[in-house]
């Protein structure tokens, strides 16, 4: 499977081409838009400023060769981090409008108590599946980095809650798209295996 992982400027790629390469995907690090459609998945990543990502990718003429691939074409995308927020229809983080392939909003963390829960959420933490799902250890731990997080006003497409100080959305599903607020690539074995599921699956 050859997996375009988009590139527009927003955090460190190697470590996600690293994880695509020992899950059996064939990586290509890529803002060409040929790239991106002779691809036959993407993923999505990104660490920073929603405002600065949404600009990136409009400069780099990304959001339409993307819409035209997941919306259209409905290739199968994972987004990681910032890439998942992206999706949403807006962030609080620069007052922002995002993808909108999501219904939802991004916010920061309010946290109850700001020296017991520091901001940014940053560690490992567990998931609370609010989907049937094939997972063989429910209680796995992934890795998180992030301040802000997704606020969806669809149930059907929250794949995984996690709880910080209090519940928030930790990935999202709907047809040919999945993201992840942690960082599936640093997540040692289990979050390889979601993305081996991701690139070896017919579907997501």
């Amino acid at each position: 499977m050859k997996v375009a992982i988009i590139d527009y400027g927003m955090g460190n790629l190697r470590s996600v081409l690293k994880a695509v390469e020992r899950t059996g995907g064939i990586p290509l690090i890529t803002r060409n838009q040929l790239e991106i459609e002779e691809s036959d998945k993407i993923i999505l990543p990104g660490v920073g400023h929603f405002r600065k990502g949404m600009e990136n990718l409009k400069e780099l003429g990304l959001i339409e060769i993307l819409k035209n691939e997941v919306m259209v074409n409905k290739k199968a995308i994972m987004g990681i981090c910032l890439g998942m927020q992206l999706m949403m229809e807006h962030s609080e983080e620069g007052d922002v409008e995002g993808l909108s392939w999501f219904k939802g909003d991004v916010i920061r963390f309010n946290v109850s108590d700001k020296y017991k829960y520091k901001v940014p959420h940053m560690g490992w933490n567990t998931l609370n599946y609010k989907k049937k799902v094939v997972e063989t250890n429910l209680n796995n731990e992934y890795y998180f980095v992030h301040s802000y997080h997704v606020i969806a006003d669809n149930e059907i497409d929250i794949l995984t809650t996690t709880v910080y100080d209090y519940e928030f959305v930790s990935s999202i599903e709907k047809d040919n798209i999945i993201g992840y607020q942690f960082h599936p690539e640093k997540s040692h074995l289990p979050g390889l295996q979601l993305i081996s599921n991701f690139i070896n699956s017919v579907n997501v």
